[in-house]
């Protein structure tokens, strides 16, 4: 995912290479789909590791920023993050049930992205996109 402006990092501190980045990248790769900053601590706790929660939600900014970590905001507006499984600019579908979540290709949005930002005379515009439905199981249950 793109952003419309490229932040530092809080403070400008750079995490990876840190115990605690090796230790949040470990639970990352054990967590199913997308999770929220509490639910990727918990697991961290579960575990036995004694990272407090601020510095799990900084090590997640700075991975989001450099594109390692997938990031969107469910439908209660929360940022749920999950390992990013592709270097190319992605979208995401997510079942609202039970937030099973696969990367989509989104040319005709990529397409109309460039052209409303060509239309209003704006450069280097950035963009997310994020779509909610019923996965097939959960489709088949209601």
């Amino acid at each position: 995912m793109t952003s419309p402006q490229s932040a530092p990092a809080a403070r400008g501190t750079r995490v990876r290479g840190t115990k605690q980045s090796e230790l949040l990248s470990a639970a990352l790769d054990g967590l199913p789909g997308f999770c929220s900053a509490q639910q990727i601590h918990a697991e961290l706790r579960r575990r036995g590791e004694h990272i407090g929660l601020t510095t799990v939600y900084r090590h997640l900014q700075v991975l989001s920023e450099d594109g390692l970590v997938d990031a969107i905001r469910d439908a209660s507006g929360e940022t749920l993050y999950r390992r990013c499984r592709s270097d190319a600019h992605h979208h995401h579908l997510t079942c609202r049930n039970c937030g099973r979540s696969v990367e989509v290709e989104g040319r005709a949005v990529e397409h109309w992205a460039d052209q409303v930002a060509a239309e209003a005379g704006f450069t280097d515009v950035g963009h997310t996109v994020e779509l909610f439905g019923l996965c097939p199981d959960c489709s088949a249950l209601s």
